[in-house]
């Protein structure tokens, strides 16, 4: 089976999310049973939302302060790391991903690399 990173964008506010807290806690269960079919397969590696505050290191600069956004105010929010047959099956489960009732929101679907052992 091969890991899969997914990551999780969303639209954000000039400093912050753009879900509020109620937006959050009302997600809450549709985030826990979409979770709970992958890890009933025994196919969930980790996951966890990612908090707004970033540093960014880039050109031997440390930028403390705002996450990476793209152009249109979108950035990563969270992420999953799971484990699956193909790139298809994990885009299956992509599909009911509670992250894209919002607008601007997407899952990227990323396949792994392990490093070697030795």
């Amino acid at each position: 089976m091969t890991e899969y990173l997914l990551l999780f964008r969303n639209a954000s506010a000039d400093n912050g999310y753009i879900s509020s807290s109620q937006d959050m806690a009302n997600d809450l269960p549709l985030w826990k049973a979409w979770i709970g079919q992958i890890a009933l397969q025994g196919k969930l590696v980790s996951t966890a939302p990612i908090r707004y505050e970033a540093t960014i290191v880039r050109d031997g600069q440390i930028i403390p302060g705002q996450p990476h956004k793209e152009n249109n105010q979108v950035l990563v929010a969270g992420f999953l790391i799971c484990r699956a047959n193909n790139m298809e099956e994990v885009a299956v489960w992509s599909k009911s991903c509670p992250i894209l009732k919002y607008p601007h929101s997407s899952v990227e679907i990323r396949p792994l690399i392990p490093f070697p052992n030795h």
